[in-house]
């Protein structure tokens, strides 16, 4: 078994056989210096990791309520030929998710980590969504539900590290961090949508 390989259904993160990412690490230090994001918000994301990562079933539930409760989301995650939920899907894209957070406390920024970034922004897009997981779903997820994803994503995250035992002033921080994590990660995720040269 190699070492990216793990019990989630589809992961891929450290897989030597992904395809390099056309944004090159100098890049993604200039994404990072414009997100001001800095040696502190990697610290403060270590420390949300110890925080959310014991919490992900819960969060995940939150998530997948607000897509569940919003037929236009749930929409993505539909079986092509009646429209209805597939149910599978949403359990392998959960599992999926779930790991996400863990990643996302813990991203060392480096070229497999830069690699995987692509590939999950390939997966949202006709190029790539389905395949993963061999379903009949929707062909496409729009750009524009997957940047005003970032939102919900960073909003519901605040309750969850206020259970943390830290202070306000560490909590900001813990959010902020997160808040930046996450729109680089989009960032990135847009690259495919992306017509040559306009990233």
């Amino acid at each position: 078994m190699s070492a990216y390989q793990s019990a989630v259904p589809g992961y891929r993160l450290g897989d030597p056989s992904l395809p390099q990412s056309p944004v090159s690490l100098a890049e993604l230090d200039l994404l990072k210096q414009t997100l001001l994001f800095t040696e502190e918000d990697t610290y403060y994301l270590r420390k949300a990791g110890d925080v959310l990562v014991p919490q992900t079933d819960a969060i995940l539930d939150v998530w997948y309520g607000f897509v569940g409760s919003h037929p236009h989301l749930l929409h993505y995650f539909t079986n092509k030929a009646d429209a209805t939920p597939n149910m599978d899907y949403l359990g392998r894209v959960r599992a999926r998710f779930g790991q996400w957070i863990k990643d996302t406390t813990d991203a060392d920024y480096g070229q497999s980590w830069l690699n995987y970034q692509h590939e999950l922004g390939v997966r949202h897009t006709r190029a790539g969504k389905n395949k993963t997981d061999n379903v009949a779903s929707v062909e496409h997820i729009h750009l524009r539900y997957l940047i005003a994803f970032i939102v919900p994503i960073s909003a519901t995250i605040e309750p969850f590290l206020n259970k943390a035992d830290a202070s306000p002033d560490e909590a900001r921080k813990m959010h902020a961090a997160w808040t930046k994590a996450v729109v680089l990660q989009v960032i990135l995720w847009s690259h495919p949508y992306i017509k040559p040269g306009d990233f």
